[in-house]
């Protein structure tokens, strides 16, 4: 009886072990397979300022968009000309950036 349970044990082990080198095979092949998806896959720069804190206060950006609004705002309000208006406001939209940088001091 003990002889038959040592060979059904024997059995078991074997095949445990057979199961486990397939399990092993796999995660290997999966893990290189990920890895050249990685390497082959574009990936986008990180957009993160490095700081805790964003580059501008709430108070800054709410100022930013509030000061373009009028701006915009004062040119079609004063300007009669439907081109004038259209240029003015691209003008506007376009020295926004460079109007905050040299504001605030900083990119």
């Amino acid at each position: 009886m003990s002889k038959e349970r040592a060979a059904r044990r024997a059995v078991r082990l074997a095949e445990a072990q057979r199961e486990q080198a397939a399990r092993e095979r796999a995660a290997t092949r999966r893990a290189r397979r990920r890895a050249l998806v990685r390497r082959v896959t574009p990936r986008l720069p990180d957009r993160r300022t490095g700081r805790l804190y964003p580059r501008r206060t709430r108070a800054q950006r709410a100022a930013i968009g509030l000061a373009a609004l009028v701006a915009i705002a004062l040119v079609w309000m004063y300007v009669e000309d439907l081109g004038a208006r259209i240029a003015l406001t691209a003008l506007v939209i376009v020295a926004l950036p460079a109007i905050i940088v040299l504001t605030f001091d900083r990119r």
